[in-house]
């Protein structure tokens, strides 16, 4: 019997991949397009003395085009009773078209609506990271009902029924272990990076998989209610809530569009009714006071460094999804980075090597890796990858059985070896006092031991341990040259973790940590310490990532949902770019107050122009235009040649 239906929460994920954003997305890029083509079809046919109405033609299309959603926020403001930029880009633009100045506001709005583009772009893309999260959840599950054992989707099950998970199957939901016994791969959940095993009474979690042995799990709660279902709702608060950084921005933009208006319509107005000055040369002035106060350049001086800042920082491997997390970088006091994937590679490798008396290491390492050739379990395979490493032969296995959660026992020739960990060898054995105490000490440092035995006899031990990436002890001590705090967040117990901060230098360690547990950290690091920024490569990781004021991905090894979440990603997984990243970071912040200070000053000198020597507009549009031209030559010059001079020295650190 299969029960198949849709779920409320399938049919909101549909309509969350066709928000109407799209179409804006989608149509706006392609309106900055024409509007180029236009406003340049109008300098050729004006310079080859085509017909007036053509010349017409083209500008009105390019004023059409370059100010649709200029004009369409205009009026969105004003029916909230707002004033703001746009509305003054486009009264700027069409006070060109009305002196027969169409060029020039052209201009002013294809540069506007192209800063646009370039951030909506990055903001559309940080609202698919959900559907990654999607992928974690399997479509359906079986559920025993009485006699039978049914399929049904993810809404269908009920708080208390058995469903019945295979080898290799994803668990659907938070649960209890009714009967069986497996290891889990919790990773993508808690961060633990060892597969953990899993006996009746064990807790799993939704999303985890479920590597070798088939479980019974009574579902302890919804679908809806999940550990995992949560990080989705996390991560979507998160984004909701991050406030744009250009809320000051968009307050002065307020004031400055509501003061040149009032200015120019009493300049408009008032100088005539007084009988000073003719209407119709007043409004020329007037026209020219409108033109040279537009903020072209101010509006294109932060987006124009950002943009060569993060193509920059792109060409040196970090990608950076927009301005305001470029700018954010530069400000945090704090970074928090996950372990498992981040600051280890992620994968368990052998450690040491402790043979019994009259052994070898070759000799322990063949018998183990012998008997564990058949084995998929993350551990079998890391001893078997050390005896291929050290070129050792390999006997034949004639046997190999898998004891579930324990070990494995294998007859190589004439001998019979048991592998397992020291829970399951030592239940009626006890080792010798060389084993006892190499089994003490590393088990003190955090390490996963594996004993070995060949018929009656101890062959030995080994640890292993998820490895620490070399790069990362550089990186730390650069973020501490900069007065950076480091953090380590954790799905690992604290014996683990505490190892490898000590082998780091990591000032504060916080382990055994769920998803919503990273976010509570955070939050306390933001309130008690400044901007932080946390590194994480695990869906565990995406809100931390989204409640972070700056969220850094590692690249290669990221899940979807980090990379999306996150606001710069580290290419190839670079740890050492991220000194680099915050250098720049701080480099293009300066450059963007440099911009913004140059054209405030520029649009000043202009207006008082306008106003004390009657100001031309010829050179009133030359004078603005060539502001534009200067910080955008500025963070080109800043940002794109210096910065590739600053990596190497980044990496050469």
């Amino acid at each position: 019997m299969n029960t198949v239906v849709t779920t409320s929460g399938e049919r909101e994920r549909e309509e969350r991949q066709t928000p109407r954003w799209q179409t804006q997305a989608w149509l706006e890029p392609r309106l900055v397009v024409v509007t180029a083509l236009a406003l340049g079809g109008s300098l050729l046919a004006e310079r080859f003395g085509a017909s007036p109405e053509l010349i017409l033609l083209l500008n009105v299309l390019s004023y059409v085009a370059g100010g649709f959603f200029g004009a369409k926020g205009a009026i969105e403001s004003l029916l909230k009773r707002r004033i703001d930029v746009d509305m003054l880009m486009v009264l700027a633009a069409l006070g060109a078209a009305t002196v027969d100045q169409w060029h020039e506001g052209a201009i002013l709005l294809f540069l506007f609506s192209l800063s646009n583009v370039l951030q909506d772009y990055a903001i559309g893309r940080s609202r698919q990271a959900i559907k990654s999260l999607m992928k974690l959840y399997p479509n359906e599950a079986k559920v025993r009902r009485g006699e039978q054992v049914v399929t049904v989707t993810l809404d269908r099950i009920r708080v208390g029924e058995i469903v019945l998970i295979e080898p290799g199957e994803r668990i659907p939901v938070d649960g209890i272990i009714h009967d069986g016994r497996s290891t889990v791969d919790e990773s993508p959940i808690t961060g633990e990076s060892m597969p953990v095993e899993k006996m009746a009474g064990s807790k799993v979690f939704a999303g985890t998989l479920n590597q070798q042995g088939a479980l019974d799990v009574r579902a302890t709660g919804a679908a809806q209610d999940t550990v995992l279902a949560r990080v989705i709702k996390m991560v979507e608060e998160a984004q909701d809530s991050k406030a744009p950084t250009e809320r000051f921005l968009d307050r002065f933009e307020q004031i400055y569009a509501i003061l040149i208006l009032l200015g120019t319509g009493v300049f408009i107005v008032l100088p005539p009714a007084l009988g000073l000055v003719d209407f119709s040369s007043n409004f020329y002035r007037a026209m020219v006071l409108m033109t040279v106060a537009s903020p072209c350049a101010l509006v294109i001086s932060t987006p124009a460094s950002f943009i060569s800042a993060i193509a920059s920082a792109a060409r040196g491997g970090v990608l950076f999804k927009g301005g305001a997390y470029l700018e954010q970088l530069a400000l945090v006091k704090a970074v928090a980075f996950d372990k498992t994937g981040t600051l280890t590679s992620g994968k368990p490798a052998v450690t040491d090597i402790v043979p019994a008396p009259g052994v070898t290491e070759d000799e322990l390492i063949a018998v183990a890796a012998a008997g564990e050739l058949r084995s998929e379990h993350p551990l079998a395979k890391a001893i078997v990858q050390m005896a291929q490493e050290r070129e050792l032969p390999l006997a034949e296995v004639n046997d190999f059985e898998a004891i579930m959660g324990r070990g494995v026992r294998a007859t190589l020739g004439e001998h019979t070896v048991h592998i397992g960990s020291p829970t399951y060898m030592l239940e009626e054995l006890h080792l010798p006092p060389e084993l006892a105490e190499a089994r003490t000490r590393l088990e003190g440092e955090g390490k996963t031991l594996m004993l070995v035995r060949r018929d009656d006899d101890w062959f030995g031990l080994i640890a292993l341990a998820d490895q620490v990436r070399p790069e990362a002890k550089a990186v730390i001590d650069q973020l501490h040259a900069n007065n950076i705090q480091i953090v380590m967040l954790t799905g690992d117990n604290e014996r683990v973790a505490q190892h490898i901060a000590g082998q780091l230098g990591i000032d504060h360690v916080h382990a055994g940590l769920m998803p919503e547990d990273k976010v509570g950290v955070i939050k306390h690091f933001e309130t008690n310490h400044g901007a932080t920024a946390m590194v994480g490569d695990g869906v565990n990781d995406a809100p931390g990532l989204a409640t972070a004021s700056v969220g850094i991905a590692m690249g290669a090894a990221g899940t979807d949902v980090a990379l999306e979440t996150a606001d710069l990603v580290l290419m190839g997984d670079k740890l050492e770019l991220i000194p680099y990243a915050i250098q720049m970071s701080k480099k293009a912040r300066r450059v963007v107050w440099q911009n913004i200070t140059f054209a405030l000053g520029v649009i000043v000198m202009l207006i008082i122009g306008a106003f004390a020597i009657d100001l031309p507009l010829p050179l009133g549009v030359l004078g603005h235009e060539g502001s534009t031209v200067i910080v955008v030559l500025n963070g080109l010059i800043q940002l794109l040649l210096l910065p590739e001079l600053m990596r190497r020295r980044a990496l050469a650190a």
